[in-house]
């Protein structure tokens, strides 16, 4: 049996996003590295299974999707900002897929916590929309989240822990570099 994770702990002030958008490994690669990111932890939420195990949700047919839930300070990043990394990582406009991962695991979806988030989301997609960003209608869904589930823990710190696997230096890595070369200005400091 494996160790149970329990939810990211949200301190006062601090504010929580649920983000899918294809392998988890790779958001939370990415969200660690934002200023105002307080933590980020790999999970599973949208669907109808309770407490779902990562190879039943492989299977897709959980209806759940691998997600991210970040504890943010929004007075140093906010949600919109959040979400404008969001769509700058991933392909949104694939349903049910991230260049070879398929399945309704990795579709793009929002999870709100509030009806202030679903109004931030709506308002960003029309911003990115209307950008033409992606050559594509976006497909991303934006749903009320209901539960998340975290992930196993060998799940957690997976690109941190694992550089040099393949699927880390084909697909996390450079996400990862995307991410830090675009938003270069909203890093965390690296000074020890």
């Amino acid at each position: 049996m494996t160790e149970q994770v329990k939810p990211n702990p949200v301190g006062e002030g601090q504010e929580v996003a649920t983000l899918g958008g294809g392998c988890f490994w790779c958001l939370e690669a990415v969200y660690k590295d934002l200023e105002g990111v307080q933590s980020v932890l790999s999970g599973y939420a949208g669907g109808h299974v309770v407490n779902p195990s990562y190879r039943q949700v492989c299977t897709g047919r959980t209806g759940h999707a691998e997600v991210t839930q970040i504890v943010f300070d929004p007075k140093v990043v906010s949600y919109e900002d959040l979400l404008r990394v969001f769509f700058s990582i991933h392909d949104p406009t694939t349903r049910d897929r991230q260049g070879n991962d398929v399945g309704p695991q990795y579709r793009s979806i929002i999870l709100t916590h509030s009806p202030a988030q679903r109004a931030s989301a709506e308002k960003v997609m029309r911003e990115v929309a209307e950008a033409k960003i992606w050559p594509a209608p976006l497909v991303t869904e934006i749903e009320p989240l209901t539960v998340f589930y975290p992930a196993e823990p060998e799940h957690h710190d997976y690109y941190e822990r694992n550089p040099y696997t393949g699927y880390c230096q084909v697909v996390v890595a450079p996400k990862v570099a995307k991410f830090r070369k675009t938003f270069s200005h909203r890093l965390k400091s690296r000074a020890a």
